[in-house]
């Protein structure tokens, strides 16, 4: 998704692209970008096992024109912690210093959002952009230093931590944020970059006073979900039903009751829509897929495929990330292959749900053993924590007393005055369920949230299933037991119909991002009124 978005983004620019794919071809570039996947040490091998390295480190001697992008400018400097034989991985060692992780301890890790920038440089590849925010999703940063400070053209602060969000020295420009991800803003740092390198104006910086207490803040997502289907003349739509109920029953022309199905739009021109009008990411799922193979469901890929041409935030699918088997031709694709073709297509991550519940119940089988073998380890592994969103969905089970909970790996959840059950329990634990919420397991959301966190996800939604499309707000309660015990960012979801239930699960819970769809399609909310009401009320939010 990124490389697919990067192109997308130059393109966008009016410049032409020609894909680097022999050692030899470095050399002969007039300019290079370099949108970095995956992890560090990743990143390093194949550069070094294709014979990039050395060309590459002589083209950024040379000092001619490149771009580096999140992984692409972590790799200029000498050494990363991102590591897994208890060594620090070299880089390509053109600027001096070290990439090390976020404290876990401090904050949520990865920092993935809109955050803002300190200039240290005024530079030709800022000149179109004011002080909005950018995209970032990174749990490794670049240390400021006495040694790298002239390569700094700006700096990030995220819970108090500060670190290098660009660089820009001589004709080598890098940035930690993603430009292709970062809205118009990040489409006119790539024109300010490419404008500047046609008019051979690159090298002109000059330092500026930076005022040493200024801080940026991370400031809140507000995700817009389409849940999209086939319908019975085998189109792509995006519908919405009430509890799941759209996922057990395919009805067309009902509008009222269970199972109705309302189609909402086309993927494509919906998703457009949202962008335009300020949704911070979009989150395509495809909510039919545990029916079907995914290698063969060519129509969301091509969803995926025209919609990263136009829509420059991040991009989620989910939906059939699992093991698939081809009955016809017998091949067995991994749930690796089968997210590496999303994001190929233009995913920016993925998101699971079944298999993420079935990998947390193996885990604790065994006693806590990690086998590499899962979809949340496989995946990680290759693109990186930040690609991997596990989507849980649970539902209430009531209880007047916690004692009165038979499995006590189950967390316990008391209920706040006027949400009690049905006969008044003032307590519940969240059943996790799989095949869209058709069948439920033995095993809590804490406890899933908890799992996917040490196997490798970067991210989870939460789900519920008792709030879901019921307009009421967001499901507190589950949103601050699952957001306390996990270090990584929960999207809030399932419940939202007025603007003030996204800036109260904000207030009174730790979640970094909330999630609304039925809302947004039937328009009975703008996302521009959420996002005032936030503002208003003292939670920052990207206007």
């Amino acid at each position: 998704g990124n490389v697919r978005s990067v192109r997308n983004a130059i393109l966008a620019n009016g410049a032409e692209i020609e894909d680097i794919t022999e050692p030899s071809q470095i050399l002969e570039s007039n300019v290079i970008i370099f949108p970095g996947v995956g992890s560090f040490g990743t990143a390093m091998e194949v550069l070094k096992s294709k014979g990039f390295d050395e060309p590459l480190k002589e083209y950024l001697k040379q000092d001619r024109p490149f771009l580096g992008i999140c992984l692409g400018m972590q790799t200029l400097f000498d050494t990363s912690d991102e590591f897994s034989d208890g060594n620090s991985i070299p880089g390509l060692g053109v600027i001096p210093g070290k990439v090390v992780k976020f404290d876990e301890s401090k904050m949520a890790v990865p920092h993935i959002g809109w955050n803002g920038r300190i200039l240290h440089k005024t530079s030709p590849v800022m000149e179109h952009v004011g002080n909005e925010e950018v995209y970032f999703v990174h749990s490794y940063y670049a240390v400021a230093s006495e040694e790298n400070k002239d390569w700094i053209l700006s700096t990030t602060t995220y819970s108090g931590q500060s670190f290098i969000s660009s660089v820009h020295k001589g004709n080598i420009v890098a940035t930690q944020f993603h430009p292709e991800k970062s809205g118009k803003v990040g489409l006119d740092v790539l024109k300010g970059f490419l404008n500047a390198v046609e008019a051979k104006t690159l090298q002109k910086v000059s330092s500026i006073e930076v005022d040493s207490l200024a801080e940026t803040k991370l400031v809140k997502r507000v995700v817009v979900a389409l849940d999209v289907r086939s319908n019975d003349h085998g189109d792509l739509v995006v519908t919405k039903g009430d509890q799941y109920d759209v996922r057990e029953n395919h009805k067309e022309g009902v509008v009222q009751g269970r199972g109705g199905v309302r189609n909402l739009g086309k993927p494509v021109e919906l998703a457009a829509r949202y962008y335009r009008e300020g949704a911070d990411e979009i989150a395509f799922l495809n909510i039919t897929s545990f029916r079907q193979g995914v290698i063969e469901d060519m129509p969301m890929l091509q969803v995926l495929e025209q919609a990263s041409k136009t829509i420059f935030v991040p991009l989620t699918v989910g939906g059939g990330i699992r093991k698939y088997s081809d009955e016809k031709s017998g091949k067995t694709y991994s749930a690796l292959e089968v997210a590496a073709r999303y994001f190929r297509a233009g995913a920016d991550k993925v998101s699971m749900g079944s298999d993420a519940v079935h990998a947390a119940e193996g885990y604790k089988k065994s006693g806590g053993v990690k086998t590499g073998e899962t979809s949340i380890e496989m995946i990680s592994n290759v693109y990186g924590v930040q690609a991997v969103v596990v989507s849980i969905d649970p539902k209430r089970v009531y209880v007047v007393s916690p004692d009165d909970v038979q499995n006590k790996e189950h967390v316990v959840v008391k209920l706040d005055d006027g949400d009690t059950g049905p006969n008044g329990e003032g307590y519940c634990w969240y059943q996790c369920t799989v095949k869209g919420g058709r069948e439920a397991r033995d095993i809590c959301a804490v406890t899933v949230a908890s799992v996917s966190e040490a196997l490798g996800a970067g991210e989870i939604m939460l789900n519920c299933i008792d709030k879901d499309g019921q307009g009421t707000g967001f499901d507190h309660p589950l949103m601050k037991a699952v957001s306390n015990a996990v270090t990584i960012p929960v999207i809030a979801s399932s419940g939202a119909g007025k603007e003030e239930h996204f800036t109260n699960v904000f207030k009174e819970t730790n979640v970094q991002a909330a999630l609304a769809a039925g809302m947004f399609h039937r328009k009975e909310v703008e996302i521009e009124a959420v996002k005032r009401h936030m503002m208003e009320n003292g939670t920052l939010a990207r206007v």
